[in-house]
């Protein structure tokens, strides 16, 4: 396949260096397009605003100073006359479970690239329980999940405009019990606001961390598939219509 990478954790993220990697050593033809830096949470955002600079690697591989959504919408939009077979965001540092898909970078790029032929992948490795340095956690895992992925995605399984949004444990590959169809799973609220002051006397905050898994015990939901060591992956799609309203405001008006 001819797969166009991004991500939300920036170019030079071990995730997505990881996954570009295998994907070459696989024999698929990869050109990463990805933001200049850390853009993780920017969700859908595009910038209208500003232009967007891109620099361009001697391999080929392209950074952008802009957000992920901007990386895949500028890709293919005419940046790039290359005919992508398919958009594959990540493997990004931390799940995307339930509620994370509202805010995520990595499951928006996989978003942009909806209308390809086939379904997009969002792919993302769970944080370790304890912390532990990047060099080990492991990328390889959700690499081989993705190979393994490549050779049963199509249009007839998942249908064009939709998304696979893949979640990993961070565990040694042959530790996985399987692979789990999901549905997304809820948290409790996020922690607290922190508050806290400058050198200058200043008020600044910072955003309290994801709230804790309710699921983790609910079969069918992406929580309970990581929970019990297993791939999660969940389907999504753009349209966010509560359909289980419309007969009542249709009723009202």
């Amino acid at each position: 396949m001819n797969i166009l990478i991004s991500n939300d954790d920036g170019f030079n993220a071990l995730g997505i260096q990881t996954l570009a990697k295998a994907l070459r050593q696989a024999e698929h033809l990869v050109t990463i397009v990805a933001p200049d830096r850390n853009r993780s949470a920017a969700s859908s955002c595009l910038t209208l605003v500003d232009p967007l600079r891109v620099h361009r690697f001697e391999n080929g591989d392209y950074s952008v100073v802009g957000t992920p959504a901007d990386c895949v919408h500028l890709t293919l939009n005419g940046f790039l006359e290359t005919p992508f077979d398919l958009v594959i965001s990540g493997i990004n540092h931390g799940a995307n479970l339930g509620d994370d898909v509202v805010y995520s970078g990595t499951v928006a790029a996989a978003l942009e690239g909806r209308h390809l032929p086939l379904p997009s992948i969002a792919i993302s490795l769970v944080e370790p329980r304890q912390a532990l340095p990047l060099e080990k956690w492991h990328f390889a895992t959700a690499a081989q999940v993705v190979l393994d992925l490549l050779n049963k995605i199509s249009v007839e399984l998942v249908p064009t405009a939709h998304v696979l949004n893949v979640n990993v444990p961070n565990i040694p590959y042959e530790e996985l019990t399987g692979v789990q169809a999901t549905r997304l799973g809820k948290r409790t609220p996020a922690a607290e606001i922190i508050s806290q002051e400058d050198p200058r006397g200043h008020a600044i905050y910072w955003l309290g961390k994801n709230g804790q898994s309710l699921d983790d015990n609910t079969q069918g939901t992406d929580f309970y598939a990581i929970a019990h060591n297993a791939v999660s992956i969940t389907p999504l799609h753009a349209d966010m219509t509560a359909y289980s309203a419309l007969n009542a405001l249709e009723e009202v008006f």
